[in-house]
């Protein structure tokens, strides 16, 4: 299932497994060892532009299909300080993005403002040194494994994990592209299908 790792559905039991390595696991040590600009910006309740990168504050989280604890539970969340993508807000809750490209709401509380970067691709990140491919390279960050985004310039982002900290490509994390990461829903009504020959 699409998020498995860090995500529950209310109809089974929710594992508390949050096997995304956050934060600290996946990374392998070698030897010798603000906001971006850009961003369009509206009114909003809490007066932060849409969409921005926060983190999830708790394990767990419950997500749920609408602004209101009186809304469906679509799943709960095993992964505190996950990044997601908030893209839609109002004065209490949170409409947000997670990596796997699912759409929920949760309370405001259950976020923080701290960001986070993840690795979706199923291989090692290379950390460099500096934010160069010709730079020493003194990490790998794991496959699904989440480092603290510092920030970001001319593609390069600055990740920190542990003990270890280095630059990774901007294109190879989850959590650092500006543009909203999830369309909603479409609301059209499907189309009247033909009818069926020899009516």
């Amino acid at each position: 299932m699409k998020g498995d790792a860090y995500r529950g559905r209310r109809t089974r039991a929710v594992p508390a497994r949050a096997a995304v390595a956050l934060a600290l696991v996946g990374l392998v040590l070698l030897a010798g060892c603000g906001r971006r600009s850009g961003q369009s910006e509206r009114v909003t309740p809490s007066g932060l532009p849409v969409p921005r990168y926060v983190t999830l504050k708790f394990d767990p989280v419950n997500a749920r299909a609408g602004p209101g604890d009186d809304h469906r539970l679509l799943w709960v969340y095993h992964a505190k300080g996950l990044p997601v993508q908030i893209i839609a807000e109002t004065a209490d809750w949170r409409r947000i993005c997670d990596p796997d490209g699912s759409l929920s709401w949760v309370h405001k509380p259950s976020v923080d403002g701290r960001q986070a970067a993840m690795r979706l691709q199923a291989t090692p990140l290379p950390l460099h040194a500096a934010p160069r491919d010709s730079a020493a390279v003194v990490a790998y960050l794991a496959p699904r494994a989440v480092a603290q985004l510092d920030k970001c310039q001319k593609g390069w982002c600055r990740l920190h994990a542990g003990p270890a900290d280095g630059w990774a490509l901007q294109d190879q994390i989850w959590g650092a592209d500006e543009r909203p990461q999830c369309s909603e829903p479409s609301t059209t009504a499907p189309a009247t299908p033909p009818p069926a020959p020899g009516h």
